[in-house]
């Protein structure tokens, strides 16, 4: 059991999840460990005047990225405990 925990940890930190805010002018990718990859911002969303606004779309993007990689790692999890039986532990954080 334990090393398919470890396989699962390995299989977080390679699974990632998009998330698109500002009508895609920002762009945000996290991975399932809870890390941060990627940002990519378009030329459109620097606004010199208005910097706070740049700054509200990478903070919702970055918390969208996450929450979406986590569900997916949360998802996997009830997956991989169902497969061994386990599947109604209700376990804090994992769904059940």
């Amino acid at each position: 059991m334990q090393e398919q925990v470890q396989r699962m940890q390995d299989e977080a930190a390679r699974e990632t999840a998009q998330s698109s805010v500002g009508g895609g002018l920002v762009k945000v990718t996290a991975n399932g460990a809870g890390e941060v990859v990627a940002i990519e911002i378009s030329a459109d969303a620097i606004d010199p005047d208005d910097p706070e606004a740049l700054a509200d779309l990478v903070l919702a993007g970055v918390n969208e990225a996450l929450r979406s990689a986590r569900a997916g790692v949360e998802a996997k999890a009830q997956q991989m405990l169902g497969d061994l039986g386990l599947g109604g532990l209700g376990l804090p954080g994992l769904g059940g």
